[in-house]
């Protein structure tokens, strides 16, 4: 499965664009299916593909992560990342406050 589409690297802002945003909506998520670590992505920067989003792993961060390392990252039986194409954008706060609840997103 393609992780970025076409659409989606349209679709995305870049990390400038959003920079003045109280609450910028997570508009893709990734996830590693035997991990438990999910990756919600609010923007994108093209030249270094770099997304910013809110992370989900050990705790909830809000920073950047790679395209590469989300492309390289396997785990337990060899499975890789992978995008939720059923997944609704959330703003960041409602999409914290469900994760923190322990909601299924």
């Amino acid at each position: 499965m393609q992780l970025l589409t076409g659409e989606m690297r349209e679709r995305l802002p870049t990390p400038e664009e959003i920079r003045e945003e109280d609450d910028p909506k997570a508009l893709a998520k990734f996830f590693h299916p035997t991990s438990g670590w999910s990756w919600y992505a609010t923007a994108f920067d093209p030249e270094r593909e770099i997304f910013l989003g809110l992370v989900d792993g050990q705790f909830l961060e809000y920073g950047t992560f790679s395209l590469a390392e989300l492309e390289k990252a396997s785990g337990a039986l060899g499975l890789g990342v992978e995008r939720d194409r059923f997944f609704d954008p959330l703003p960041i706060s409602k999409l914290r406050e469900k994760l923190e609840r322990g909601e299924h997103v």
